[in-house]
């Protein structure tokens, strides 16, 4: 490919006036105006996987355009089509110069910051201006605008890159795709992780711990069940994630500026999808009201807010693992694997870094879950404006999760270990654990048990034995059996059961 780029800056010109380009950008006026108007490039850059999926979404385009031009020449005359056709070897480049863009070439010449006013259309046209510049470059002529404007085959990035679209059609199209292709990464990363937290349910099932509500002790439970509970809320995470693709499956590729499709031939509009669904590998369906499509957001409302529910449960996870390994709790039962050094004065101190990135990045979704909320509600009439930065928001949150299942599942939870030298008796000299003797010697004795426990730091069989209980209803084998692992997890009693022991 001979290329006619050089160092010294180029002119291009458009309705507004003249600006001076650097002479190897394969970006043109339009870009530069935006990167000048939204002066965030450094601190909120664009994604590239939406960057490559608007590439996918042009070069689906392009091959409709081609079937298109076939289907012409077949029924009608040329020298009668009034409009003048891209060339073969044009298409062909243009084709060639999308790919690129799929693969992620060229991303140093996007511009483009994340946030943008004009509900996308500087995106678009910084991906036009760099397929049109490509595609000049590999037919051996000079990049930039020419200045024949309004000639089809001078390869311009409106009249050519950018043939029977819009920006509203292409970009909230190329979104969705890049949605779902993340989201597929977070229902591994997902699974991923409960698989990690079921091995830990599966080998600490038994191990007694005491529970906690309001941050106070409660009955006795056990490890297993706290995984348990984890893996349970994780795969409902899977489960709303998985469903996510049937929101966003659906497209409005081809409906123009706002959805009636309008200067765009029919054969266009409905061979499009075909052609997007065959090189995408997704199962994308045309939206049945374009219009509806392009104006209403609520899909990508309802989609965040299943991240936002998953924030939660990966925040509830990281928040419980670190109060149970904190100081505060005393016995180090639960154990987290010691990933960096924690202070810069404080010898050998370690904190739970991971679980407070866990956290941090749940509460980040939180915040982008009201920015995608409200801003979706400001699509006013038949667009939504503020795309750009829905779009750039569902993506980060999206990032967030992925790298948050990752970190917690490779980083805290394969580590994670229980310490069995603290055996299960410890639950015994808890005085919450006299409620398992409710069904035996009812609560008004039970509440008896537990004060003097907490008295005198007895263990409950001591303080059944002050009480006279273990020489009245209750002996020591019945009540080691009804403080036994198996007992105290079992679900709920049966008075037959009751009736049984008393007698024995």
């Amino acid at each position: 490919m001979k290329s006619n780029m050089n160092t010294e800056t180029r002119k291009e010109r458009d309705e507004l006036g003249e600006m001076d380009i650097e002479g190897d950008a394969l970006y043109g006026i339009h870009s530069l105006r935006a990167k000048s108007n939204f002066p965030v490039s450094d601190i909120c850059p664009f994604h590239i996987e939406w960057y490559q999926n608007i590439g996918l979404v042009k070069k689906a385009c392009y091959l409709t355009y081609v079937k298109y031009k076939h289907e012409l020449t077949k029924k009608y005359d040329l020298k009668r089509i009034t409009i003048p056709l891209i060339y073969d070897h044009v298409l062909k480049c243009l084709m060639e110069s999308s790919q690129e863009i799929i693969n992620g070439d060229h991303f140093q010449h996007f511009i483009v910051p994340g946030i943008s006013g004009g509900a996308g259309t500087s995106i678009n046209l910084n991906v036009n201006e760099i397929i049109c510049n490509l595609t000049k470059i590999k037919l051996s002529e000079s990049v930039g605008l020419s200045d024949a404007i309004g000639l089809i085959n001078s390869i311009d990035p409106i009249e050519t890159a950018n043939v029977f679209q819009s920006t509203n059609d292409v970009i909230p199209s190329a979104l969705k795709i890049t949605l779902i292709f993340l989201l597929k990464k977070l229902e591994d990363e997902i699974s991923c992780l409960r698989k990690e937290i079921e091995k830990k349910e599966n080998i600490y099932r038994d191990v007694l711990r005491i529970g906690y509500t309001q941050l106070q002790e409660a009955v006795p439970t056990s490890f297993g069940k706290l995984f348990s509970s984890q893996q349970r809320a994780l795969s409902r995470d899977w489960w709303r994630v998985s469903k996510c693709f049937e929101r966003l499956k659906t497209i409005n590729i081809g409906g123009g500026a706002i959805g009636t499709g309008l200067a765009i031939p029919q054969f266009f509009i409905f061979e499009v999808i075909n052609q997007l669904r065959e090189i995408s590998n997704l199962p994308l369906t045309r939206g049945e009201d374009l219009t509806d499509t392009t104006s209403n957001l609520d899909v990508l409302v309802e989609v965040h807010a299943i991240l936002k529910a998953h924030a939660v449960n990966l925040e509830k996870i990281s928040s419980d693992l670190r109060l149970l390994a904190s100081d505060f709790h005393g016995q180090f039962q639960l154990c987290l694997p010691k990933k960096q050094v924690g202070s810069s004065i404080m010898p050998a101190k370690i904190n739970p870094v991971i679980a407070e990135f866990v956290i941090s990045s749940s509460h980040k979704i939180y915040v982008n879950d009201q920015l995608v909320s409200s801003l979706c509600g400001q699509g006013h009439l038949e667009l939504n404006a503020y795309l750009p930065i829905i779009g750039h928001t569902m993506i980060e949150s999206i990032k967030l999760l992925i790298a948050a299942n990752k970190t917690l599942n490779q980083n805290m939870i394969q580590d994670l270990n229980i310490n069995l030298n603290i055996r299960s008796e410890e639950s015994k000299k808890k005085p919450s654990i006299s409620t398992a003797l409710i069904p035996y010697i009812g609560h008004k004795q039970a509440a008896k048990v537990a004060s003097l426990m907490r008295e005198k730091s007895l263990d409950i069989e001591s303080a059944c034995q002050e009480l006279n209980i273990l020489s009245g209803v209750l002996d020591r084998e019945t009540l080691n059996r009804i403080l036994s692992p198996g007992e105290l997890l079992k679900l709920g009693f049966t008075y037959k059961e009751i009736l049984e022991r008393l007698e024995f």
